[in-house]
């Protein structure tokens, strides 16, 4: 029984370490070397959807700073009572109920988690694939791509984003890590596909 209890416990700490934020969010070689698994679900979205993964990554970071469960703030009632929460958006990509329920049956992704980074990352990619598509955004025109995330597509289209500069100003912020992370990773990506390599081998 004791040993049971031991091992849930050691169960339990490895699984909040592995949900655990990156200790450095501001430096992308430093997040695929800490987050075993991330670089290889990075790539296969970009690869799978030909995505960037720097601007994929900097949306990500500024969704939900990589946190597993990040949830809106609950609106609060009287100043002090919680009260619902703004949007059902949920996990790494903050993706809304309604559009996660699109994409797995778009993907076929049946059993995507938003709580999962793989999942995540390539849900990330598939919505900047059809911002392609629908609003003929460029896949490393971060600007315009996080405006179509936090819009959509119709939204895009009809330019509901003019007159909010809080969304202007936080796609200026995907659009400046964007560029500071692919800087990053053309410097590390080399060492980093040895170790993708090296498992695959071994």
């Amino acid at each position: 029984m004791f040993k049971l209890i031991v091992i849930s416990i050691i169960s339990l700490s490895m699984l909040g370490c592995a949900s655990a934020p990156p200790q450095n969010t501001s430096n992308l070689c430093e997040i695929f070397i800490e987050k075993n698994g991330w670089y290889k679900d990075s790539r296969k979205a970009s690869k799978k959807w030909n995505g960037d993964i720097a601007v994929m990554m900097a949306m990500i970071h500024q969704e939900s700073s990589f946190r597993a469960r990040a949830r809106p703030p609950r609106k609060k009632i009287l100043g002090i009572i919680p009260g619902p929460r703004p949007a059902s958006a949920y996990g790494y990509a903050q993706a809304i109920n309604a559009t996660w329920d699109i994409y797995k049956k778009s993907t076929g992704n049946k059993g995507a988690d938003r709580n999962k980074f793989k999942d995540a990352v390539d849900f990330v990619g598939w919505y900047n694939d059809q911002s392609r598509k629908k609003n003929r955004i460029k896949k490393n025109d971060a600007y315009n791509l996080y405006i179509a995330y936090h819009e959509g597509h119709g939204g895009f289209s009809r330019r509901t984003f003019r007159n909010k500069k809080w969304l202007k100003d936080a796609s200026r912020k995907v659009a400046k890590r964007s560029a500071i992370y692919r800087s990053q990773l053309n410097g590390c990506e080399s060492r980093l596909n040895r170790g993708f390599l090296r498992r695959l081998i071994f």
